[in-house]
């Protein structure tokens, strides 16, 4: 969904925050061309990211210069009315390069977000984005990384979010119409982006608190399983289960 696009992003944002970095003026590789990786993209470039990777199931579109809020607008076109491939964008676009029956890992950036499918992202991809510097990783799409993947950041210590934490955002944005349907309420977009980035920054939070490690490095998939585990137990001691 949309709120899962936004929501990765403003995730990503406190990791790199809790660095003192910031998502502005970094490069981001993007895998996908639906929903989540669209908002996703969008998100990153009014963030002030540059944005050099799409991709469908035919391969991926590399722009080196940074794909911006116009191209952009003629991507979602693309794939959401026309139901185009995504080399289509270097035909209007020839800057950019395709890549066919590829994916984008290859491609050194700061930040790496999946938002494709499934186990899209290898242990071998992962040690190449570790390799070439990659920052943080968060995870759009559902279980995008393998397991050699996930240990392969861990490993390198890079800043790597789940998708359990990192695409929350579309459950969260359900449970808010779920409210407004309650209270006979219609709140603004605005409005509602704001309780979304206070709820990305609790998940963020709470993940931070269980998964910092002697060493200052933060285990993001241990706070994610900890905090997670916490809240079920809680709610059950709540509710008299135990």
């Amino acid at each position: 969904t949309e709120a899962t696009g936004y929501g990765v992003v403003y995730f990503v944002e406190n990791m790199l925050a809790s660095r003192g970095e910031g998502v502005k003026d970094k490069t981001a590789v993007v895998s996908g061309s639906g929903n989540v990786a669209l908002h996703c993209a969008e998100t990153l470039i009014d963030s002030g990211a540059v944005v050099t990777t799409l991709s469908d199931s035919s391969g991926f579109i590399h722009d080196a210069q940074g794909i911006d809020a116009e191209q952009l607008q003629w991507l979602k076109e693309l794939k959401t009315v026309k139901r185009g491939r995504i080399h289509e964008y270097v035909e209007r676009f020839p800057t950019a390069t395709f890549h066919a029956d590829a994916r984008p890992w290859g491609v050194p950036c700061d930040l790496a977000f999946p938002c494709a499918t499934q186990n899209e992202l290898t242990g071998d991809d992962a040690q190449t984005l570790v390799d070439n510097g990659v920052l943080a990783v968060a995870e759009g799409a559902n279980m995008p990384t393998t397991l050699e993947g996930v240990h392969a950041f861990l490993a390198g210590e890079i800043l790597f979010a789940q998708g359990k934490a990192s695409n929350a955002g579309g459950v969260a944005v359900s449970g808010l119409e779920q409210t407004q349907n309650a209270i006979g309420l219609a709140w603004s977009l605005e409005e509602v982006d704001r309780q979304l980035r206070d709820i990305m920054n609790n998940i963020h939070a709470q993940c931070a608190q269980y998964g910092r490690e002697e060493n200052g490095f933060t285990n993001y998939v241990k706070g994610a399983n900890l905090a997670g585990f916490i809240k079920v137990a809680e709610a059950m001691l709540a509710y008299g289960a135990v």
